[in-house]
């Protein structure tokens, strides 16, 4: 059976490689560098489940939630925000703009195997 695929998606190359690094064996990992790269992967690779950074360059992540949330074609696709901020009020803002989840960085490998696993279970 293929693996589930997991789009990562942070403009930092080394946040990128570390959750690719602790997802790896157990899912196929996609990677975006921005919000614009996102959207166009979710709509093309249809990943089954998309963990976005909410800062970044040309389209910042709640844009790039809201855009895959809004498209008949990726709607269906989780997303979890993954963030080095932690206000309440962003965790309430991605809620509404159908975010799923939200980790906030740093997070422990466990935690976010956890994480991904709890909205993959079942389907892996």
């Amino acid at each position: 059976m293929a693996k589930k695929k997991v789009l990562i998606v942070d403009d930092e190359e080394p946040i990128r490689q570390l959750v690719s690094n602790i997802l790896a064996k157990d899912y196929t990992v996609l990677v975006a560098i921005d919000g614009e790269e996102a959207i166009n992967m979710a709509r093309c690779q249809k990943p089954d489940l998309i963990l976005m950074d909410m800062l970044m360059p040309k389209v910042d992540g709640f844009t790039a939630c809201y855009t895959i949330n809004q498209d008949p074609t990726t709607r269906d696709i989780p997303v979890v925000m993954l963030t080095g901020i932690d206000y309440e009020l962003n965790k309430k803002l991605s809620r509404e703009i159908g975010a799923q989840g939200y980790i906030t960085k740093p997070f422990s490998p466990e935690d976010l195997r956890a994480t991904v696993g709890r909205f993959l279970k079942g389907s892996a």
